[in-house]
């Protein structure tokens, strides 16, 4: 298995911050500092630590670019250097514990990021999200909508204990619905004790506030739909429990050809490998905590979906029932095939999307 000292002539570790991003370049085989350098985060400034390092590496293509934050502060500065034919990996992780009493400093980081991919097997590199195209456009709306989301439901409780706590003339005993949320935005200014009327007004900006979310979701949703369609997620609107949702988040998740390289890394990362958990007599495996939990949402609601309306799913359902099987078992077990079946889909479409 090569290694990357073994595959690249240098790395170059990036540490990447909002205003400059600084550069190390190592030679790979042994390890020598050849330079380091920080430049502006702007265009112009990612243009030239571009130049500075084809100077010092002699422009060599091979050259493996490993960017801290890859997808945040250096996705601008990843798809760039991606643009000119290098190869770029994410940081990978490292132990803090490993540099205590050594020092912090922008360079030193830099350091320790191109020197910690070095031993690192070339098929455990992690490779960034592409951030342009369609998958972009459809990774920028799943993250509106999870802001969105949340936001809807913070709303929706902080309604709820208003109403609650207030005598404002509304049954709030149960959880509020979409008709009691209606007619508290058209709610009506009264005189009222001081308090009740803050209370009421508070609770008419609130429920306006939610209206307008569900709004902004059902259109993030219609936006979704077609850019699904028009990617290689649109077959998995074909398949059982999927919708446009599920298949933009397993979209993002998955980003192109060649990322993940197999069906075990994808289920690793959607956090649907089985976990041994056995003592003793008892042999059984559990469900894994880790992962892209957007990912794993969209798997378990797929999953919820066929375990409720597929009449084969409900059959192997009952068949684990059977063999004493609890629900979370049988659940993990689904997800992972899911998984496994999305993972297929989206790398057999790559095929069928290219050229001729």
């Amino acid at each position: 298995m090569s290694i990357v000292a073994h595959t690249h002539p240098f790395v170059v570790g990036v540490d990447t911050h909002a205003r400059n991003h600084v550069y190390t370049i190592l030679t790979a085989a042994t390890g020598a500092v050849v330079d380091t350098k920080d430049f502006p985060t702007t265009a112009a400034g990612i243009n030239r630590a571009l130049a500075w390092i084809a100077r010092r590496t002699e422009a060599d293509a091979d050259t493996l670019w490993v960017i801290e934050g890859a997808a945040s502060y250096g996705a601008i500065l990843a798809g760039t250097v991606a643009a000119h034919g290098y190869p770029v990996a994410e940081a990978p992780r490292m132990d803090a514990k490993q540099h205590r009493g050594v020092g912090k400093s922008d360079a030193l980081d830099a350091h320790r990021i191109a020197a910690a991919a070095l031993p690192l097997p070339t098929t455990k590199l992690r490779r960034p999200r592409l951030s342009d195209g369609v998958r972009q456009a459809i990774q920028i709306l799943v993250t509106a909508r999870n802001a969105m989301s949340k936001d809807r439901t913070r709303s929706i409780n902080a309604l709820t204990a208003l109403v609650r706590s207030n005598a404002l003339g509304l049954d709030a005993r149960a959880a509020l619905n979409k008709t009691q949320i209606l007619e508290v935005s058209h709610w009506r200014g009264r005189k009222e004790e001081l308090s009740i009327s803050i209370a009421r007004a508070e609770a008419v900006r609130l429920a306006k506030h939610v209206l307008e979310l569900e709004e902004h979701l059902a259109t993030n949703e219609q936006q979704l739909d077609e850019l699904v369609r028009i990617s290689e997620a649109a077959p998995l609107l074909e398949e059982k429990g999927f919708q446009a949702i599920s298949a933009a988040k397993c979209l993002a998740a998955w980003s192109h050809h060649g990322r993940i390289s197999t069906e075990a890394e994808f289920a690793s990362l959607a956090g649907v490998n089985p976990i041994p958990a056995s003592s003793g007599n008892t042999v059984r495996y559990r469900l894994n905590r880790g992962g892209d939990r957007a990912l794993n949402s969209a798997l378990h609601m797929v999953t919820v979906s066929k375990m409720t309306h597929d009449a084969e799913t409900r059959a192997y359902v009952e068949k684990r029932q059977a063999e004493h099987k609890t629900n979370r078992e049988i659940r993990r077990c689904l997800k992972r095939y899911i998984a496994r079946r999305v993972f297929r889909i989206l790398n057999a479409q790559h095929k069928v999307l290219q050229p001729a």
